[in-house]
């Protein structure tokens, strides 16, 4: 994944005939992202350019129903919305602010050793996949095999950033 790039939206459908887009926020900070006079760039999902990467000026934004309905300028129908359904967006990662004391940016839990609560190596973050129900990390066991598990608190006990270890108490035959 680039980590000059950072994904911040996930443009759902379009939304209404004026060329709106309904936005899946992927930031803590929608409301600033989306800001109108703000710049996202279109890109993909490992968070590079789209080989046609378009800037898009925000001109309007606001909450709905648990996402975002966005208008940019140069998107003014329904049909042009609809050429940036399931597009992401991206910004500058110079431009977004560091995450706060003990939070990461999603990218950064690839590549990270995940053990169990016990100490026993289960494999490393191979890719982050996100769901509805939440974040699942796909890890890669020494076997060549993937598990996955849910990022979430009944399953994650510890996250070490220095040492970029995630700890983990699995219910009983998830990974095995």
């Amino acid at each position: 994944m680039s980590t000059e790039y950072l994904l911040v939206g996930r443009v759902r459908r379009a939304h209404g005939i004026r060329g709106e887009l309904a936005v899946e926020a992927l930031t803590d900070a929608p409301d600033a992202v989306f800001a109108p006079g703000r710049r996202v760039l279109a890109g993909t999902r490992e968070g590079d350019l789209s080989p046609d990467a378009r800037e898009l000026r925000i001109t309007h934004s606001s909450p709905f129903k648990g996402g975002w309905i966005v208008a940019v300028e140069g998107i003014g129908d329904r049909s042009a919305a609809q050429a940036w359904r399931n597009r992401y967006l991206l910004l500058p990662a110079v431009e977004v602010d560091p995450p706060a004391a003990g939070e990461l940016f999603i990218h950064d839990l690839v590549g990270m050793r995940v053990v169990r609560a016990s100490g026993d190596e289960v494999g490393h973050v191979s890719k982050v996949l996100e769901l509805p129900q939440g974040l699942i990390i796909d890890v890669r066991r020494p076997t060549g095999r993937s598990v996955l598990l849910p990022f979430d608190d009944h399953t994650v006990t510890e996250v070490d950033e220095d040492r970029r270890v995630i700890h983990v108490d699995p219910v009983e035959g998830l990974i095995d």
